[in-house]
């Protein structure tokens, strides 16, 4: 306990250092590429006046101008203009349209990883029903996409963008989403593992012959590694919400990524790639928080019992 302190310090440094470290290997990406970023994006034999154009974005003073420059930018909320996708379209409003999107998406999916782990470690979810979740999700992210999908298109047809079928594409997606590639049944065997292996200890089972509760003398000791495991769930679902978006159609900041790159629209992919990086960070300072609080609750805990 003496360290307890070291730990979320280097989460809260990765935090901070996660959107810049995201733009700044993007952009060393753009510039390691065959030919000069401003030839990739319009090739002289095909257009002209790709030195002017160079200039226009930024991009004939190198890497390192390019990243400070829009890095710089985008701390001020302009995060430039499209380069292919929506030539010369602001990418803050697609990215104001994107993130909520994907939010809700990934917020939905969730939500039945955080019912199915409080299940799991209050014990009020049976055993048995493991087996039925590690089979659904054998399940990969992009079937149950697609299952999703001609539902869709079969229930509306022409209509699919309309704002009822997109709520519809919202919900089906988050279904596939949680349930796909082992989601919800890591949520589950993970955390009932983390609480099973502590309920072995000692100390647990002297707490209960005080008449104490199991869980109340667990859940501090176990709530960081949790923490830990339904960060990296979330992870996994903001990489899974690419390819929901992309099959369901869903306007978001998988989609939009996925278009920029098809694209080669470097402008987009750098902002929608640093959305993504804003979005890991949130999750790694709320990691951090948990495991400040469980340390100082259990610094607070009597002498006897830190023992």
């Amino acid at each position: 306990m003496k360290r307890w302190w070291i730990r979320p310090t280097v989460r809260l440094g990765a935090a901070l250092l996660l959107p810049f470290a995201v733009p700044a290997v993007i952009t060393l990406l753009i510039w390691a590429l065959p030919g000069d970023p401003a030839s990739i994006i319009c090739p002289p034999e095909v257009c002209s006046g790709t030195a002017e154009l160079a200039r226009r974005w930024n991009l004939d003073g190198g890497p390192w101008q390019f990243f400070s420059g829009w890095i710089s930018a985008a701390l001020g909320g302009d995060f430039g203009n499209s380069w292919r996708l929506l030539p010369g379209s602001p990418v803050g409003p697609m990215l104001e349209t994107s993130i909520p999107n994907t939010a809700l998406l990934v917020t939905l999916a969730f939500v039945p990883l955080v019912l199915g782990a409080i299940g799991a470690a209050t014990q009020a979810l049976p055993r048995q029903l493991d087996v039925a979740f590690r089979g659904v999700g054998l399940a990969p992210a992009v079937v149950l996409a697609l299952c999703a999908a001609a539902i869709v298109t079969i229930k509306y047809g022409a209509a699919a963008f309309d704002p009822e079928a997109m709520r519809v594409k919202l919900v089906l997606g988050a279904l596939a989403l949680g349930l796909a590639d082992a989601a919800l049944a890591g949520a589950v065997i993970g955390v009932r593992e983390l609480v099973d292996a502590e309920r072995q200890q000692r100390y647990v089972r002297f707490a209960v012959l005080r008449g104490e509760s199991e869980l109340a003398n667990t859940l501090p000791n176990v709530l960081p590694a949790i923490a830990g495991q339904m960060r990296a769930r979330l992870l996994h679902l903001l990489s899974g919400a690419v390819v929901v978006e992309v099959v369901l159609q869903i306007d978001g900041l998988g989609d939009l990524l996925w278009g920029g790159t098809l694209a080669q629209d470097f402008g987009v992919v750098i902002a929608a790639a640093f959305g993504f990086a804003v979005l890991s960070a949130v999750l790694l300072v709320l990691q951090a928080v948990v495991e400040i609080l469980v340390a100082l609750h259990v610094r607070r805990a009597p002498k006897g019992v830190l023992a």
